[in-house]
């Protein structure tokens, strides 16, 4: 185990299997407009400075759940939870290994703090894990746990959440929150001016609300979300996408979100933040 804590992040998964839509290289054209996505995502790496033992993924693409669960399967098959794009990106594989110590420590661990947890061992990689993945470790030899989000989806219950975890990572455990800061799928394609400045509107909030350094007071100010109508419009109809930015936010403690990705999709701004 390294002196050193690893960082926490709150990385962008793109829409369905965007990297692999044309070939399975992953290597997008200059211009497609998720090239900067797939910059950042192969730069994570490197970026973390060294392989943790495991990463912990909450994803945005396991809602629904009657109670906070944690993937305790030792070799997850694939999810191909997306529907409509071409036949090979539903052979698409990610052989990565599960973790099932690992998430039981993990469950362990929340239940410390009063957060009861249930355990699934039959969950596949969805592919709010195995896209973004499948470019930060592409020769799938790091485990991975998955967890879903909590039933109510609120700012403060996952910020607690994520506070719970912050020990994981001097246990050389890399937490990673994977959703997008803009999800509204009505608008994702159109082009519309000021819909797109209330998209950078609350890109510029978000940032703002990440970069404050004491934590009670970081997520007082992501909780009044809901009352932010730029918000609102950037995650419609619902903000599933936006929860595991909070939980990265309070597994980040004194640290602050730093942006290290700033880009945008037609116009809709989006971004991914490292705490530590």
């Amino acid at each position: 185990m390294s002196n050193s804590r690893l960082p926490v992040y709150f990385i962008p998964h793109g829409g369905g299997p965007w990297p692999f839509m044309e070939d399975l290289s992953g290597v997008l054209r200059d211009d497609d407009p998720w090239k900067p996505l797939e910059i950042f995502l192969r730069s994570v790496d490197a970026d973390v400075g060294r392989r943790p033992k495991a990463v912990l993924v909450i994803s945005a693409h396991w809602p629904n759940v009657p109670k906070l669960t944690v993937s305790t399967a030792a070799n997850p098959g694939m999810y191909y939870d997306y529907g409509g794009f071409p036949a090979h990106t539903y052979q698409l594989k990610y052989p990565a290994p599960g973790a099932p110590d690992i998430a039981e420590h993990v469950r362990n661990v929340l239940k410390a703090k009063g957060i009861d947890t249930e355990a699934n061992d039959s969950r596949g990689y969805d592919h709010g894990v195995f896209v973004p993945f499948m470019l930060i470790y592409p020769k799938a030899d790091v485990p991975i746990v998955m967890m879903s989000l909590d039933p109510d989806l609120s700012a403060e219950t996952h910020f607690r959440i994520g506070q719970a975890l912050e020990s994981l990572r001097d246990e050389d455990i890399l937490i990673v929150g994977s959703g997008l800061s803009y999800h509204n799928m009505r608008m994702f394609f159109r082009r519309n001016a000021e819909h797109e400045a209330q998209s950078a509107r609350f890109d510029e909030w978000l940032a703002d609300a990440l970069a404050i350094k004491d934590p009670e007071e970081r997520i007082a100010k992501l909780a009044t979300w809901t009352e932010n109508p730029d918000a609102v419009a950037s995650h419609f109809p619902d903000h599933d996408h936006l929860v595991p930015v909070f939980a990265a936010a309070g597994a980040g403690g004194a640290d602050t979100g730093v942006p290290v990705l700033k880009t945008d999709f037609f116009n809709k701004r989006y971004s991914a933040y490292r705490f530590g």
